[in-house]
């Protein structure tokens, strides 16, 4: 799903990446509607899919591999309208929950008992459990939600509305919004800071990162880092905040104290999403690329001398990733290729491709592992039509 830019934009639309190209065609819908309407979606209960061996040679499976921590990738499969559940000891696919339409992104709370994702189609956040899979409440957010984040309190959770410049706040007990953030253009990727104090949002339609304290839910500022960031990541101290520039297929480094940009390091061609890894050692970045021309590679970055210590192939329109607690292994979601590739981290190489739904977008990581099971389908109600959530649980 694309839309057509005018001759006018030109190259410069072009460079847009592909998720944020993705909810563009869905604005005109919602807003001819005048409401968020549901959507009735009919679900297959097939079997899950066993990782196979890939054209690489990569196995699918590296349960005897060294350094596997128990716990869940969680995969956000945009155009699968489901979320896969990965055994990450075994890489193997545990799970697939249905019922939420194009899931661009998917966030464990800090704590790891509950799963987040967000609905771009329909225009809210849901919250399920990440033990039961039993579905908690969902939440109104601004038009075409791209990412999803909490606080490290767990407190607030808050979504980017790409139709819309915003930023939702939303009180994750009471799944109520409780504050509408004007921010950049297109806002896409956002994190919050370690100590929880602010929250950084990347203008995938612009050229800025938006700085929002936490404190009031209000706009500090803007950054200017080049053609269409779309995603942020901090380091660990919390004393930098890095962001991928993927119109200029670069990432740059901003001191968050001075909000002044530091430094800056060439990548491959469309980076999307940015991690750095717990141990500090390494920032990592996927280079999607574009659908016609997918890139390849993650990018491993030096975070000590900020250059690019390897290049590593990972598979088709490499997007999402995160990392385990451990710092040993990646996950990347290959937006193209449907699968989910595991880089060792102390070898620099990937050591599993996992095939998960159509288009993995976004991925994060719990603790909680998540039984062999078949596909759960979550009752997702209305958020606009004044449903009510269910009853408080932890986050």
């Amino acid at each position: 799903m694309t839309d057509r830019a005018s001759t006018a934009q030109g190259t410069q639309a072009d460079r847009i990446p592909r998720c944020y190209k993705s909810w563009r065609v869905v604005v005109p819908v919602v807003a001819a509607a005048g409401i968020a309407a549901g959507v009735l979606v009919a679900f297959v209960l097939s079997g899950d899919r066993e990782p196979v061996a890939g054209s690489s040679g990569v196995p699918g499976g590296a349960s005897s591999h060294l350094g596997m921590v128990a716990g869940t990738v969680w995969v956000a499969n945009e155009d699968g309208a489901s979320l896969s559940a990965i055994d990450a000891a075994s890489n193997t696919v545990a799970t697939t929950v249905k019922g939420v339409e194009g899931p661009h992104n998917v966030q464990v709370s800090p704590n790891g008992k509950s799963v987040w994702a967000v609905s771009g189609h329909d225009s809210l956040a849901v919250m399920f459990d990440a033990s039961s899979l039993q579905l908690h409440g969902v939440a109104a957010t601004g038009g075409a939600p791209a990412h999803v984040v909490l606080t490290p309190d767990g407190r607030t959770t808050y979504t980017t509305n790409g139709a819309d410049n915003t930023v939702t706040a939303i009180d994750s007990a009471t799944m109520a919004p409780v504050a509408e953030i004007p921010v950049g253009a297109g806002p896409h990727g956002l994190r919050p800071s370690p100590d929880g104090r602010r929250v950084v949002v990347a203008n995938v339609a612009g050229s800025t990162l938006t700085f929002i304290d936490t404190a009031n839910n209000t706009k500090m500022a803007d950054v200017e880092v080049g053609k269409a960031p779309a995603q942020v990541a901090f380091s660990p101290d919390g004393a930098f905040v890095y962001a991928s520039v993927s119109g200029e297929d670069a990432v740059v480094k901003v001191d968050v104290a001075t909000r002044k940009v530091l430094g800056r390091v060439a990548v491959g061609d469309g980076p999307i999403q940015t991690f750095v890894t717990p141990d500090d050692r390494y920032l990592l970045v996927a280079n999607q690329g574009r659908e016609d021309q997918p890139g390849t590679t993650v990018s491993v970055i030096d975070t000590t001398t900020f250059t690019v210590a390897r290049t590593v192939e990972t598979g088709q329109g490499a997007h999402g990733i995160v990392v385990d607690p451990s710092s040993r292994h990646a996950y990347v979601t290959n937006l193209y290729g449907d699968d989910v590739a595991v880089i060792d981290l102390e070898e620099l190489r990937v050591v599993a491709r996992i095939p998960v739904g159509d288009k993995p977008n976004g991925i994060s990581f719990s603790p909680i592992t998540v039984p062999a099971q078949k596909a759960v389908k979550l009752d997702v109600p209305d958020p606009h039509g004044g449903a009510e959530p269910n009853a408080p649980m932890a986050h």
